[in-house]
């Protein structure tokens, strides 16, 4: 069983950037594109000050397998939501922990009466596109010369539906 845990920036920085530049790898080969770790932080703790229960860690047992970077944003003149991060560690995925984590995603954004959620990821992270996808997201837009896809899920607000 998963249990989410509230990120606190100070105690479980080093776990935070370790996953955050292990999804950069994934997703683009390599952590150039990450910046600051310093940055990094400061925006986390600014976020996660926003959305508290958005902003966690995944522990399986003693471990932390995950992490959830989950917000509310406007885009294109309204309210969504927004998955800013969904990872497990390499040997956590393919075994249906993910979904775990979508559904957290799911009732995190249903308490702010969103219709849909948004995300992007990079076009050579199969795996993950494959995963979005089979959970009902669609891609709506290529972005950055190609190099990043958004990514859409719609929300029912009919919990039954929902947790599907």
């Amino acid at each position: 069983m998963l249990t989410f845990e509230a990120i606190d920036v100070m105690k479980h920085q080093a776990k935070v950037i370790a996953f955050r530049k292990d999804s950069f790898r994934v997703s683009f080969g390599d952590t150039s594109g990450f910046g600051d770790e310093e940055d990094y932080l400061r925006w986390l703790e600014e976020k996660k000050h926003a959305f508290p229960a958005g902003f966690m860690l995944v522990r399986e047992n003693d471990a932390y397998i995950g992490q959830l970077e989950l917000s509310i944003k406007e885009y294109n003149g309204e309210s969504i939501g927004y998955i800013h991060l969904l990872y497990l560690v390499p040997e956590k995925r393919g075994q249906g922990k993910g979904l775990e984590l979508y559904q957290y995603a799911k009732q995190f954004f249903l308490q702010y009466n969103v219709a849909s959620y948004e995300l992007r990821v990079s076009p050579s992270n199969t795996a993950a596109i494959n995963f979005y996808r089979k959970s009902g997201m669609e891609a709506i837009k290529i972005e950055f010369d190609g190099k990043i896809i958004r990514m859409r899920g719609m929300l029912s607000h009919d919990r039954d539906t929902d947790l599907v």
